[in-house]
């Protein structure tokens, strides 16, 4: 059985490694590409597509707009996490803010009902290391996990294929079970 592709875009994430690392004990290969050099389509190379945190603002469309191109374009199920999710939440007109800088491991309490969730409780703890919010889901998208300090932890695509995790998925126990759900949907 050939194990499923995932194409991972390095947006300058400091943990790159441990994010490949936590899909390819999933049982899935990856492939490492940066927002600039992203293939133009999928063409059934890539089964999923996961966007990583970010040091750049979220709000340089010009730079991001190869990866959203990439993203509306493509038919795979696509995970934005940390920076990855401000990305694809502002490029559909969601809006940060800037709070205080969180690191560390948080609770976040998720919609159990979400395949994404399958293999989590109600109350997760997750890591964060970021300053900046997305307050409320931007049209096309609903928020299917929230915490004290981040009213949209977890969001999901109205029409189900595209993810996000404020929190850095790639630490903590429940990060990978909650990548572990994400994996089924394209396997």
């Amino acid at each position: 059985m050939t194990r499923p592709r995932v194409l991972v875009v390095n947006n300058g994430t400091l943990s790159l490694r441990q994010l490949r690392s936590r899909f390819e004990a999933l049982g899935s290969q990856t492939e490492a590409a940066d927002a600039r050099s992203v293939p133009a389509r999928v063409d059934g190379r890539y089964q999923a597509i996961v966007l990583s945190g970010t040091k750049v603002r979220a709000y340089d469309s010009e730079y991001y707009k190869p990866l959203i191109d990439l993203v509306t374009d493509a038919d795979v199920p696509v995970f934005g996490i940390c920076g990855g999710l401000q990305i694809l939440a502002v490029a559909a007109g969601g809006r940060l803010v800037e709070g205080p800088q969180r690191v560390g491991g948080y609770e976040a309490q998720v919609d159990t009902e979400e395949p994404l969730f399958a293999h989590v409780k109600p109350t997760v703890t997750v890591f964060h290391r970021h300053t900046l919010y997305l307050q409320e889901a931007p049209a096309g998208y609903r928020t299917i996990g929230r915490s004290a300090h981040a009213p949209v932890e977890f969001l999901r695509s109205d029409d189900g294929r595209i993810f996000g995790s404020q929190a850095h998925l790639e630490f903590r126990k429940d990060g990978l079970e909650i990548l572990r759900g994400f994996a089924q949907l394209y396997r």
